[in-house]
């Protein structure tokens, strides 16, 4: 099967595990996020259960939403086991479900008082076996549904907490949004969105910093249930928390509004693309005709 836009990168090292420029140890030691409120969708498992370890380790109180209470439970007593002192507010939802998300944000800031950090993280991905118009059109759209009316709907109530505490929001992207891979297009699509949504954030809301981070190449139990066995290089899960609390910690605001992958070096990225970047308005959905 032929993808195409997989040239579509910055031309940086590739990295697979935790490297020095992003270790948050040192986010632990000085306990970064102490005081800080982190709402996580998509938090009982894989990628967001890292996210959410990561973060109780440097210090933020946690408000976190998945479907079941059951999966909840699981991660906050993993949390707890390592962090006894660590404040979680669990909420079982449907992200797909609007007065469900108005109610968890409000929620979360009758608990802890605010709001600083938004990880939109949860997700789905169907099996990649037919080209689109071979797929019962509902479950095309259910995927499209998720990913951003999912996404959008904690923006949404969350907006104006964080406009409150000039806090930040990660939408959790994807490269299949520059990937065109034939059988995925509701992913590709949905992912290509957020991208676009992102950028609309920062335009609208420009006292919120907002990356749209993609997590790199983790076979998740979501991948595994799509089926698929591409041969792609993975990294860990690690990785992609690890680069969410550097990016919210302060130290690379000039990525605001902009895709980010994990697997970047962003040292690399800092010291010999930041001026590019910043003086083509790089890293953004936009036309372009190579010259």
């Amino acid at each position: 099967m032929s993808f195409l836009g997989l040239d579509e990168d910055l031309k940086v090292s590739s990295r697979l595990d935790i490297y020095p420029t992003i270790d948050p140890k040192v986010h632990y030691d000085a306990q970064t996020f102490a005081g800080k409120v982190v709402l996580i969708t998509g938090a009982s498992r894989g990628i967001g259960a890292e996210i959410a370890l990561q973060y109780a380790r440097a210090g933020a109180k946690l408000s976190l939403v998945a479907r079941t209470q059951a999966a909840l439970d699981a991660i906050k007593d993993a949390i707890l086991r390592e962090r006894p002192t660590a404040q979680i507010l669990t909420s079982p939802a449907d992200v797909r479900d609007v007065t469900k998300a108005g109610e968890i944000v409000a929620s979360t800031v009758a608990r802890f008082g605010r709001l600083d950090i938004l990880v939109s993280n949860a997700a789905i991905l169907r099996r990649m076996d037919l080209p689109f118009a071979s797929k019962d059109p509902k479950g095309w759209w259910d995927v499209v549904e998720v990913n951003i009316r999912g996404t959008y709907n904690y923006i949404h109530f969350a907006v104006p907490e964080l406009l409150k505490t000039k806090g930040q929001l990660v939408i959790l992207t994807s490269a299949a949004a520059q990937i065109r891979i034939p059988t995925a297009s509701e992913y590709c699509v949905s992912k290509f969105a957020l991208n676009r949504l992102a950028e609309f954030v920062t335009i609208e809301y420009p006292d919120i910093k907002v990356f749209a981070v993609h997590p790199g190449g983790v076979k998740t139990d979501m991948y595994a249930d799509t089926g698929a066995d591409f041969d792609f290089e993975t990294n860990t899960v690690g990785l992609s928390a690890a680069t969410i609390l550097y990016l919210t910690s302060g130290n690379a605001d000039y990525l605001n509004g902009r895709y980010v992958s994990s697997t970047w070096d962003l040292g690399e990225v800092e010291r010999d693309w930041k001026e590019k970047i910043l003086a083509q308005n790089g890293l953004v959905s936009k036309l372009s005709i190579p010259v």
